[in-house]
């Protein structure tokens, strides 16, 4: 299902995906939700407004999450719970110029087979980010168009890709 976006696989690592409105990015990001099974990293790349919290809203609610998402700009990061045991963490680093005490919790949750989590302005936490996950660079081209480059780093983050694709 195509769900009001066009696909483009480039290869088995990478994909874009134009999105033409709100309904249908969440559309895109709860595939995803619905195959994830814990242990996964969505690294979300943008500029304000491009879509990031958005993608994690549907992202939630493949994950069977019923509870609003919010945005963690201000509070750096947020968590839900989720189907069979598993647990949505978010985290938003922009307003952090270096990441601090938060790389540790980060480093924590992307090591744990029950978390997936949403990184949202990584650049201060590159150096604990896996080299295995998925990359997804947002960027505006209209009003409400987003085109959505998703690139697949590692072995896992690749059959997740292919399960969506």
């Amino acid at each position: 299902m195509i769900f009001n976006a066009t696909t483009n696989m480039v290869n088995c690592k990478e994909m874009k995906r134009e999105v033409r409105n709100e309904e249908a990015m969440k559309k895109f990001a709860e595939s995803f939700g619905r195959v994830v099974h814990g242990g996964e990293l969505f690294e979300l790349v943008g500029d304000v407004g491009a879509g990031k919290t958005t993608f994690t809203k549907g992202l939630a609610e493949g994950m069977g999450i019923t509870e609003a998402v919010q945005s963690p700009t201000f509070t750096i990061s947020r968590v839900y719970d989720a189907r069979d045991g598993l647990e949505l963490r978010h985290y938003d680093f922009y307003r952090l110029p270096e990441a601090g005490i938060m790389a540790n919790e980060l480093a924590e949750a992307v090591t744990d087979p029950t978390v997936v989590t949403v990184v949202e302005w990584a650049e201060v936490v590159e150096s604990v980010l896996p080299e295995n996950r998925l990359r997804l660079e947002i960027i505006a081209t209209g009003e409400d168009t987003r085109e959505i480059t998703v690139t697949a780093h590692g072995e896992r983050a690749e059959k997740l890709l292919e399960a969506v694709a």
